[in-house]
């Protein structure tokens, strides 16, 4: 924890935002005007909730059947701009369909306040203390990914739309999307590590075995590949779309069993890599993020067979892809924390010297 003088100079070095003549609406906007490496994160695990829930309200958007609710783009139908039982389809699609595209609203906002605040995040410089420092370009990159990223989805969701639910384009829109999580939820590591390393008491954690990085890498390799795989099992079988969407010319049973296949890979790994953090010395943070990505996976699996064993009931899919967001987000977090920069474990160190942030593009 921060001492109650570190705190106040903390508060002099964001240029009184706090003090009692700043407008309560200006140090409302403190944490994105003149952004800490935790007001960031937090930020960053908004833009992770956001992305996800546009990822689970799309997924529930095509296994609805409600993926042409809007026939037209970017207005609902050529007649209105409006869900309206004009839209061709039922009135509920329509509203399930126009629904997500305003979801995008606060996401963009997200989005935004993401973007700005990394772009004034600018840390002391400790050679010049009282000096704002360089900014971290890393973090501005990461950040941009969010604002792009609203920008690139909503003219993929265009072409979508437009090719009347093409399943290649509704492939690339749930890959695209993942890359999003996945730069958010990177943003969050980063700056995880840095709010660590700024706190008074933090003491370095074990290093972890190269090849249990290596293998952590692999994992989120073929995690990858399997939420690609995954969008293929979706475009071929019956919940692509209404009755008149195109599907992928393949055998939904083939498409299945290496989807399967792929997962009972990604199983083999996981428990290779929790066994392997549980019998080396490795930062207790990077063991519970493994248990959690093995209890998040393997749960994962079970809803896999059991709604393929049910004959593919909508609402038991839409759990299985949403599930596979977590499972992407957790393989993640696994993978940061794995780094030698977030191993760093806050707790009590004996006449432990003050430590400054180090630079996160370093």
């Amino acid at each position: 924890m921060l001492h109650s003088g570190s705190d106040g100079e903390r508060r002099a070095a964001r240029g009184g935002l706090y003090d009692e003549g700043v407008p309560a609406i200006t140090q409302w906007l403190a944490p994105v005007l003149s952004p800490t490496p935790r007001s960031l994160r937090r930020l960053a695990l908004a833009a992770v909730i956001a992305d996800t829930v546009i990822m689970s309200t799309g997924a529930a958007v095509r296994l609805s059947a409600s993926g042409l609710g809007c026939p037209d783009w970017p207005q609902c139908s050529a007649a209105d701009i409006v869900a309206s039982k004009n839209a061709g389809q039922t009135l509920l699609n329509t509203w399930i369909e126009f629904g997500n595209r305003l979801l995008n609203l606060p996401l963009v906002v997200i989005a935004a306040l993401v973007f700005i605040a990394a772009w004034r995040y600018r840390p002391e410089d400790p050679a010049e203390p009282g000096h704002p420092g360089r900014r971290r370009r890393h973090l501005v990159w990461l950040a941009a990914t969010q604002p792009a990223g609203v920008v690139a989805q909503a003219a993929i969701g265009g072409i979508v739309v437009l090719t009347k639910l093409n399943p290649a384009a509704v492939s690339v829109h749930f890959v695209v999307s993942a890359s999003i999580v996945a730069a958010a939820v990177a943003l969050h590591a980063r700056c995880e590590a840095a709010d660590q390393a700024g706190q008074d008491a933090v003491a370095p954690g074990p290093p972890v075995r190269p090849e249990l990085r290596v293998l952590t890498a692999v994992l989120a390799a073929v995690t990858g590949v399997m939420l690609a795989a995954g969008t293929v099992v979706t475009g071929t079988g019956p919940l692509a779309g209404n009755a008149a969407a195109p599907r992928y010319k393949l055998p939904l049973e083939g498409v299945t069993q290496l989807h399967a296949d792929i997962g009972w890979l990604l199983g083999g790994l996981a428990v290779a890599i929790v066994i392997g953090l549980r019998m080396s010395p490795a930062p207790p943070r990077a063991v519970r993020a493994g248990v959690i990505m093995l209890a998040v996976l393997v749960s994962q699996g079970v809803v896999g067979y059991v709604q393929y064993f049910a004959h593919l009931p909508a609402g038991l899919v839409w759990v299985h892809v949403t599930g596979s967001v977590l499972v992407w987000i957790a393989v993640l977090r696994l993978f940061f924390l794995m780094g030698r920069r977030a191993a760093a474990v806050p707790g009590p160190v004996a006449a432990a010297p003050r430590r400054q942030p180090e630079p996160l593009d370093r």
